[in-house]
């Protein structure tokens, strides 16, 4: 079978439009619906939600000697022969996943588009593949849950995208190489794939060793070759609008497959007639060839190429822990009004509990973020970047991994969105003194110095009265009473 589905590859891109080269690939479009949608949500829910300890990462750390996650099961399931990685999958039942259920709580919370995790580095796919037994329809859950997300997603009009993070797993679980463990029974081994072990590869996190992988490695081709045709299966069956990847495709030998890859769903999307992109990070793709993703982090200023944060409501993991951290609704909203004024998307991320339940403290965060949304979405979607991104004291580090660190907002920070003639300005904390200066708007000192506008708005306090001043030193917005609020407030200002 992957040698037919190399075949079927190979012909679509020589019939497409698009072939296997950066040349090629960089003509493809950023989609539209995107550039427009701007908030999406991710889903981590697998076999790692049954543990529940650590992250997602259970798979790997359990088989690291003397870690956390390696004593914990140790003491909680038994030795690592008797009771492996695999053992969970029986207990992943899933008994109260509805898919109509949690798609009302993301259309609710004003998600445009979602994109549950297809297969994480564990290895255990969440679709019902051709390729594998190890899958969620034959196993686990023994349903297709992919097919139900997105079958409920588009019948609520929200895009269906997804994510497979398999690249890592050719070396996920080394570490039960060291030890006497099932990683080294050959009866798993189409699970635990090739589970590659050197040195380099047996930290914790191999993230400083990209390129360490090299084509004399055993069986690296034979891996490369089932995760293209393991991925052209995910874009065939279900179509998703986005594709995401994890970071291990930066290791260059994927190069050649990335094209492959992007040039078989780009091809394959024009036969659907549908637009679509892939999400990267760490410059595995061509400038323009893909949309660049930044990993809990953001930029410092406007990029004139959408792209995308994508970030877990959770601190410490990006699946369910019984011991997860969280971040406000507060928090996350300050975020994703950063990130869209510099032209980015915002992917926020829920992980379910085993039983397909998503907890009360996601669902009201959820719940805060789709009540700001009713009332500010307009200066949110279908928004474009201004001549600035914003103003004002917050420094908001660029980088990936670096929004833990919480950005304390001023009512002096301002944030700009644009559309069709209408500024908006967040900002980003309500004023103590009934009192607002945009100094980006001042009369003089800037290239739009002449600039005209009409009085402005405030965004869902119809009870609250404006005064403006235009001066020298900005638009002087006087208000009749403070807004009561914890979240960035937007004035709505249509120019002349």
């Amino acid at each position: 079978m992957i040698n037919d589905y190399l075949k079927k590859i190979d012909s679509v891109i020589k019939n497409g439009r698009y072939k296997a080269t950066w040349q090629s690939l960089c003509t493809h479009k950023t989609p539209k619906w995107y550039k427009n949608a701007k908030f999406g949500i991710f889903i981590h829910y697998g076999v790692f939600s049954v543990p529940a300890f650590g992250n997602e990462w259970y798979s790997r750390n359990m088989y690291i000697k003397n870690s956390r996650e390696y004593l914990h099961h140790i003491e909680k399931y038994n030795n690592h022969k008797s009771f492996g990685y695999k053992d969970f999958i029986p207990l992943f039942k899933g008994e109260n996943f509805n898919a109509n259920e949690w798609i009302d709580i993301f259309k609710k919370a004003g998600a445009k588009y979602i994109m549950p995790v297809a297969e994480h580095h564990d290895g255990f796919q969440m679709y019902d593949s051709d390729i594998s037994i190890w899958n969620a329809k034959n196993m686990g859950l023994k349903r297709d849950y992919l097919k139900e997300l997105k079958q409920s997603a588009e019948a609520s009009g929200l895009i269906f995208c997804t994510s497979s993070h398999r690249a890592e797993h050719y070396w996920f679980m080394n570490g039960g190489r060291t030890f006497e463990s099932d990683i080294s029974n050959n009866k798993y081994n189409d699970f635990y794939g090739p589970a590659i072990y050197h040195e380099k590869l047996a930290v914790e996190n191999p993230s400083d060793n990209l390129g360490i992988i090299n084509e004399s490695w055993s069986s690296i081709h034979e891996f490369l070759d089932d995760w293209l045709v393991r991925t052209c299966e995910i874009i065939d069956k279900y179509q998703p609008k986005i594709l995401y990847f994890d970071w291990w495709i930066k290791n260059k030998v994927f190069n050649p497959y990335l094209k492959k890859l992007a040039a078989y769903y780009y091809n394959r999307a024009e036969e659907w007639n549908e637009e679509v992109t892939i999400n990267y990070k760490n410059n595995a793709f061509a400038f323009h060839s893909a949309t660049f993703d930044i990993e809990r982090g953001q930029l410092k200023s406007i990029s004139p190429i959408t792209w995308q944060t994508d970030t877990s409501i959770a601190k410490n993991s990006w699946c369910y822990t019984e011991n997860n951290e969280f971040k406000s609704a507060q928090e996350i909203i300050d975020s994703m009004v950063d990130v869209i004024s510099k032209n980015g998307c915002f992917l926020l991320n829920v992980g379910p509990r085993a039983d397909g339940v998503i907890i009360d403290e996601e669902k009201q965060v959820l719940k805060q973020i789709g009540k700001w949304l009713d009332i500010n979405g307009e200066a949110i979607y279908n928004t474009t970047y201004w001549k600035i991104y914003g103003e004002g004291p917050t420094d908001v580090p660029e980088g990936m991994f670096s929004d833990n660190d919480k950005k304390t907002f001023t009512e002096k920070d301002v944030r700009y969105t644009y559309k069709n003639g209408i500024l908006y300005a967040f900002v980003m904390r309500a004023p103590y003194n009934n009192s607002v200066i945009l100094k980006s708007l001042a009369i003089k000192g800037h290239e739009w110095e002449n600039q005209l506008f009409n009085p402005p708005t405030l965004l869902g306090f119809n009870d609250i009265f404006l005064k403006t001043n235009h001066k020298e030193k900005g638009l002087c917005i006087k208000l009749s009473k403070n807004p009561d609020t914890i979240y960035p407030i937007c004035f709505k200002i249509p120019l002349y």
